[in-house]
């Protein structure tokens, strides 16, 4: 049972940080210390179990999906969502500042802390991590384009948005509204265009497939270097979590509500606002150094260390060594 609460609570964080557009719950589990676990467990199960599914081998593709991560980690995300999503939408248009101000501070914390898994920095490391900071800086400022509502464009930006989840820094549903396609996905939402919905979610199935082998064998073949290249998403990641903004553009989302288009960050005034910023500010941060703390001091949050995944992940490892994989 400790297990389990432990890992619906990394699920929760999680999920709360995806329900805000722009910050990822990469980020999250990439701090929980359930990075690695996790994307071994898609490679998993997109890769093995579907392979013994369709050899009709449903026995030991059963035995083989890790149930005891991926359940209580999925049934707390769906929590977040569910029990904060309102409430977080509502801060977001009626309070923005204070809750990427909240944000930043978390984001700032995680840059810090993650950095740290780095084993010995290198200047390969440190190239790696400015080149992708620069590419995550220009990602989220980019203006949203329009792109064609045919079947094929849906597919690839659900196997673009998926990847991005998964990727510390990077957020999915924000990707969606540079390429056009998140007030198109709502609408198909609405009209119930199961058409449109399924090719998104193939694509989104495929995406996830591909990409957690290409991250497992990067994280194998290159640790430090990878860890590095996400410290820098997190660090380009700022410029979307920067609390104080000007907006530049508006436009009409699918409700019928007037929403920012295009926005540009500007210094703050000081005022007694800014002191609450700054507050909520060191909330983020004190966050996740509490949680670095805790996770230092208990092992590990989710218990990364299960001797099931350990076997098979050093089996993996070893093949992969070998040429086998």
């Amino acid at each position: 049972m400790q297990k389990f609460f432990r890992l619906f609570f990394s699920g929760f964080m999680m999920g709360s940080a995806d329900t805000v557009p722009g910050v990822s719950g990469g980020t999250i589990a990439f701090l929980l210390g359930i990075y690695e676990q996790l994307i071994y467990s898609i490679k998993l199960l997109s890769g093995e179990v579907v392979r013994l599914v369709l050899s009709l081998k449903i026995k030991e593709a059963w035995a083989k999906v890790p149930f005891g991560f991926l359940v209580p980690l999925g049934l707390g995300m769906v929590t977040a969502v569910l029990v904060l999503s309102n409430g977080i939408s509502y801060l977001l248009k009626n309070q923005p500042v204070y809750v990427w101000a909240f944000f930043f501070g978390l984001v700032i914390a995680s840059i810090l802390v993650v950095r740290k898994r780095v084993v010995t920095w290198n200047r390969h490391d440190y190239l790696a991590m400015l080149a992708t900071a620069i590419l995550a800086y220009f990602i989220v400022g980019a203006v949203p384009v329009e792109t064609p509502a045919t079947l094929l464009a849906f597919f690839l930006a659900g196997a673009v948005a998926i990847c991005a989840m998964i990727l510390p820094g990077v957020s999915g549903s924000f990707l969606l509204v540079i390429m056009g396609k998140y007030e198109q996905i709502l609408t198909a939402v609405t009209e119930q265009n199961l058409l449109v919905l399924g090719t998104t979610m193939v694509g989104s199935v495929v995406g996830l497939a591909l990409f957690s082998r290409v991250l497992s064998w990067l994280f194998t073949k290159h640790h430090d270097i990878v860890v590095a290249a996400l410290t820098g998403f997190m660090i380009g990641s700022l410029r979307k979590v920067w609390p104080f903004k000007e907006v530049l553009t508006t436009r009409i989302n699918s409700h019928g509500e007037l929403v920012p288009l295009l926005e540009r960050n500007v210094l703050p005034v000081f005022d007694s606002s800014l002191l609450l910023a700054l507050v909520l500010v060191g909330l983020g941060f004190g966050l996740i150094m509490f949680l670095d703390r805790f996770q230092v001091t208990k092992e590990s949050v989710t218990d990364v260390q299960d001797k099931k995944f350990a076997k098979e992940h050093a089996k993996a490892v070893k093949s992969q060594k070998s040429g086998q994989i």
